[in-house]
């Protein structure tokens, strides 16, 4: 049993919402020859057929047409897949869930895959979709999974059904089953609301998750994608605090003496890290939650902040500006064997670990110019993805593969800025503007949805 599998299971266990199971309406897996290569990069997308969900019903038959435009539009955002135009395809839905592709007439149309599924609804309100990938040119089967839940899930099994063709097609996993959190801008410039949003990575289900009342900043997940720590100014106050997702609680994190700010969790979820400034110092801190006992891990002059945690929890990668400028430091998960990690030009920050621990993502200001870049944790191997005016806040897919940011462009008037979101792949390619209904800065993409 894979690990996703199990989530789902547990998932279904404690909500009675989805279940995945193997092999159920799939025929035995075939070695597969098609595979693409995003080790070197990918210049060109593969060509994918993705028909509609066949279904057996109006209702059924508009969900599996759904289902399949949302794993389309995962696909294609990606960069890796290029979905074909369905008015060319010579198959129906209902021929190929009762037999095979034909796949002489999906070669001439420039299919290199094709994913074909039935979506139905039982007796008892739920709804079962199935899936099967084929690769088209060696003509032969590749995967299939089936999946039941409540109608309302709908979106969550197309997001799992795009992972399982991601990875079945890249050898890595996917991202698609993730959400977004944000700091969502509204307002003046001399009176701008910030408030904490959450949404689909997709960009749907939004939500706001907090009034605007006060000011909220640097919002972050826990590896279970169930809280949120974040900083607020309430009462014109400074302080980290805690939001639970599903039961909208908030709760200040610490009695501490000083301005806390720059909140991340460990991998384990077990502590929050933090910078705390008093008597004209800031030095990074952690928080056990389980005690709420505080260890101070840096002492020197300057300001130490922007903590990031390595995937297994040894090291701690943070800016500081004790050497004069504002750079990347590296040191142990206790505090010892500080070690600078950037000698560039111009001020790096923001620093977040990539959750496969190969690369570290920050933001670079030289002059009047920002820029995105990763760098690997021993300090070689420097690039830059992207440059602007400002662009700011880089933080990572749970496969380590995509990065998202925000950038401010010049608003309409020419006074002010619009903060938007973006993606981009680590290789630089691909940089898409991500939707939100209001301005959008300082994203947080969570992990896999358990």
């Amino acid at each position: 049993m894979t690990t996703k599998t199990r989530l789902l299971l547990k998932l279904a266990g404690a909500t009675g919402a989805l279940l995945l199971s193997l092999g159920v309406a799939a025929p035995q897996e075939a070695r597969a020859e098609l595979r693409i290569d995003i080790t070197r990069g990918v210049s060109e997308p593969l060509p994918i057929a993705i028909t509609s969900f066949a279904g057996s019903g109006g209702r059924d038959a508009q969900m599996g047409a759904d289902i399949s435009k949302v794993i389309s539009d995962d696909l294609e955002r990606s960069g890796l897949f290029r979905p074909l135009d369905p008015r060319g395809f010579l198959q129906t839905p209902d021929q190929l869930r009762s037999g095979e592709p034909r796949y002489q007439d999906w070669k001439a149309l420039g299919a290199q895959a094709l994913v074909a599924g039935n979506t139905t609804t039982g007796g008892d309100g739920r709804m079962k979709v199935d899936f099967r990938l084929w690769d088209v040119a060696a003509g032969q089967y590749m995967q299939g999974l089936s999946y039941s839940a409540s109608p309302q899930e709908w979106r969550r099994i197309a997001h799992i059904v795009a992972d399982a063709i991601y990875k079945r097609l890249t050898g890595e996993d996917g991202y698609f089953d993730t959400r977004i959190v944000y700091v969502a801008e509204s307002g003046p410039a001399n009176a701008r609301k910030k408030q904490l949003a959450i949404m689909d990575q997709d960009s749907a289900n939004h939500q706001f998750l907090t009034d605007g009342q006060t000011l909220v900043l640097t919002p972050r997940f826990s590896p279970t994608s169930q809280e949120i720590t974040y900083m607020s100014y309430f009462n014109k106050k400074p302080r980290v605090y805690l939001f639970n997702i599903d039961t909208g609680r908030q709760e200040v994190l610490g009695d501490f003496p000083g301005m806390t700010f720059a909140p991340r969790f460990s991998p384990d979820g077990n502590k929050v890290i933090m910078s705390m400034a008093q008597n004209g110092n800031t030095d990074i801190y952690t928080l056990d939650l389980r005690t709420r006992r505080q260890t101070q891990l840096t002492d020197a002059p300057g300001i130490d902040t922007a903590p990031s945690y390595s995937p297994d929890g040894q090291r701690i990668v943070f800016e500081s500006d004790r050497g004069g400028t504002q750079q990347l430091y590296v040191m142990g998960a206790d505090g010892s064997g500080v070690k600078r990690l950037t000698f560039g030009e111009g001020r790096y920050g923001t620093p977040v670990w990539s959750p496969r621990g190969d690369l570290i993502a920050f933001t670079r200001q030289r002059g009047s110019s920002f820029a995105v870049g990763v760098i690997r944790p021993d300090g070689s191997g420097e690039r830059i993805l992207t440059e602007a005016f400002h662009v700011e806040g880089p933080t990572w897919a749970p496969n380590g593969r995509v990065l998202m940011f925000f950038k401010d462009l010049p608003s309409g008037d020419g006074r002010g800025r619009n903060a938007k979101l973006y993606s981009i792949d680590i290789t630089g390619a691909n940089e898409r503007r991500v939707s939100t209904p209001v301005d959008a800065s300082d994203p947080a993409w969570s992990p896999l949805i358990p």
